[in-house]
């Protein structure tokens, strides 16, 4: 996925964000403010982004999103359980959100180990739902260099938020 494809998907997630009354916030590591960024370059993006935490390190995920040090410990920084515990996370940092998304991953092009390649990326989706919050995560493995790897990882965001929000 390039950046024509992440420009689609960003406006199309914010009228659909719009249509629903809802606000959108991220907490990203390994894309390091890409997803906020695509967000924000949608014009009238105000009416429905709320904010963007990014959190590289441990320390930041902890202090910022309450991430579990525990999780950290167990999981590492780049698993599904740190990833729904950052978009967790974001909305008990917000009051505005509905739907927060966290990206964390291995970019390269150094990093990768036997169980998690470079290119690994593990995606926080976090959603009000009623006096609670749903978590999920996704794991995918994508190729290419580190900017390649970044975009792809945007532009699966994006999608998968719309498919999350957009009516059956």
């Amino acid at each position: 996925m390039n950046n024509d494809t992440v420009s689609l998907y960003a406006p199309r997630l914010g009228n659909l964000l719009v249509d629903n009354g809802w606000m959108f916030a991220c907490a990203e590591s390994c894309t390091g403010g890409l997803l906020a960024a695509a967000m924000t370059d949608t014009p009238g993006s105000s009416a429905w982004f709320d904010r963007g935490f990014v959190t590289y390190s441990n320390q930041a995920k902890i202090e910022q999103l309450r991430v579990s040090a525990d999780t950290l410990d167990r999981f590492g920084a780049v698993s599904e359980e740190t990833a729904m515990e950052m978009a967790a996370g974001v909305l008990a940092a917000t009051k505005l959100s509905q739907l927060a998304i966290s990206t964390t991953g291995i970019a390269g092009p150094g990093g990768g180990t036997p169980g998690k390649p470079v290119g690994m990326v593990c995606f926080g989706f976090a959603q009000r739902a009623g006096k609670g919050v749903v978590t999920r995560a996704v794991t995918k493995v994508f190729d290419g260099d580190r900017a390649q790897i970044r975009n792809a990882s945007v532009a699966f965001a994006l999608k998968t938020a719309l498919e999350i929000i957009e009516p059956r």
